[in-house]
């Protein structure tokens, strides 16, 4: 029997993100229904980036801090295989190897910033050339450490993230699926996305919320998810990877809790 047979899941990534998410849920049993949190859009010229970023091979190390980075950012690498390049995590790793690139780069723990900080070219960077490949409006804490601890840090922005908008009758039929029970689990991989879920719920919708697993990437997301008054039941993944967050969905099926 599929690990997570009678399990509707409410995947909430943008559109281009969601789709492999609920391919990988729905081949371990699970049901799902979209709900984009968060629109994505590519931001700048690509020329003129490249232009103002210059010779690449001058940054001693370039940071793409996620897979949408990757996404609209991995252009401006022009086909340098010998660049070193580092992930944040391993959805922005598979996606710069995906399109060609060797990851030499990636946190030993903690798939976030302060565990990519652990990593020895990047512990004690003083003095080196530093190029983050981001989107804007980020987290700005892997900038700012960076260049705390003595780097030279340049940053390119080549997407932009906003909230999404859905209509009254999206968020009606999203009622009727939660009052059905078709939803057990809601994934918020990002702060962000928490952020707007909670902000486009009807009183209604904000209501179930509270009734249902809020599945999160690691301790960081779950504590900001609890900041902004979520009193859900909360599961932790290890990253917010596709595997990861299926993995930890079938640990709790399996847990019986």
């Amino acid at each position: 029997m599929p690990a997570l047979l009678g399990v509707g899941v409410l995947v909430t990534r943008p559109e281009q993100q969601a789709m492999p998410l609920c391919r990988l849920l729905e081949m371990h049993g699970a049901s799902t229904l979209r709900l984009p949190a968060v629109e994505i859009s590519a931001i700048g010229n690509r020329r003129e980036t490249a232009a103002q970023l210059g010779a690449l091979d001058a940054f001693d190390v370039i940071i793409f801090t996620s897979a949408n980075a990757v996404r609209f950012g991995a252009s401006l690498l022009d086909q340098k295989r010998d660049l070193t390049l580092a992930a944040i995590g391993p959805a922005t790793a598979r996606a710069l190897n995906q399109a060609g690139y060797r990851v030499a780069v990636q946190p030993p723990a903690v798939f976030e910033s302060e565990g990519l900080l652990e990593h020895p070219r990047l512990e004690h960077p003083a003095g080196r050339r530093i190029l983050i490949i981001k989107g804007s409006s980020g987290r700005p804490f892997l900038e700012e450490e960076l260049t705390r601890r003595g780097a030279q840090v340049v940053t390119a922005d080549v997407y932009q993230r906003a909230p999404a908008t859905p209509g009254p009758a999206v968020l009606a039929a999203l009622l009727e699926s939660f009052v059905a029970g078709a939803v057990q689990v809601i994934t918020a991989t990002s702060l962000e996305i928490a952020g707007n879920l909670l902000a486009i719920a009807t009183p209604e919708l904000r209501v179930e919320f509270e009734r249902v697993h809020w599945l999160v990437p690691g301790e960081r997301i779950a504590a900001g998810v609890r900041d902004r008054g979520l009193a859900a039941p909360l599961l932790q993944a290890e990253s917010a990877d596709d595997h990861d967050l299926v993995a930890a969905l079938v640990r709790w099926r399996e847990s019986g809790a």
